[in-house]
């Protein structure tokens, strides 16, 4: 197998229970995901996008975490902040308008 380039997390707020009931669920992480693998792919980037447990930024959600790049992004929350998000990972830069993390 040939792992992606990139690995995108997109916290999905699920708890030791299994139920997702954090920020990010409720402000529609769960939305975002079909949008961004679709995005990516059509500017050939080579990522795998998947949900996790609780990222404890609740704060700063939806949140978004790029890697290997170690980027994590807060506010994710509509499609122009992925695009600008994506913009500059094809860039090889992060976006330091939603970064959340030093």
């Amino acid at each position: 197998m040939k792992k992606p380039q990139y690995l995108i997390l997109v916290c999905n707020s699920y708890r030791v229970a299994g139920d997702a009931q954090g920020a990010c669920n409720k402000k529609g992480a769960t939305t975002m995901l079909q949008y961004i693998a679709e995005e990516a792919s059509d500017r050939g980037l080579d990522v795998a996008v998947t949900t996790t447990a609780c990222l404890n930024v609740c704060s700063q959600g939806p949140v978004m975490v790029i890697q290997p790049n170690n980027y994590w992004y807060g506010g994710v929350s509509s499609e122009e902040v992925i695009d600008e998000i994506l913009d500059a990972l094809e860039e090889g830069e992060c976006c330091e308008k939603y970064s959340i993390a030093d």
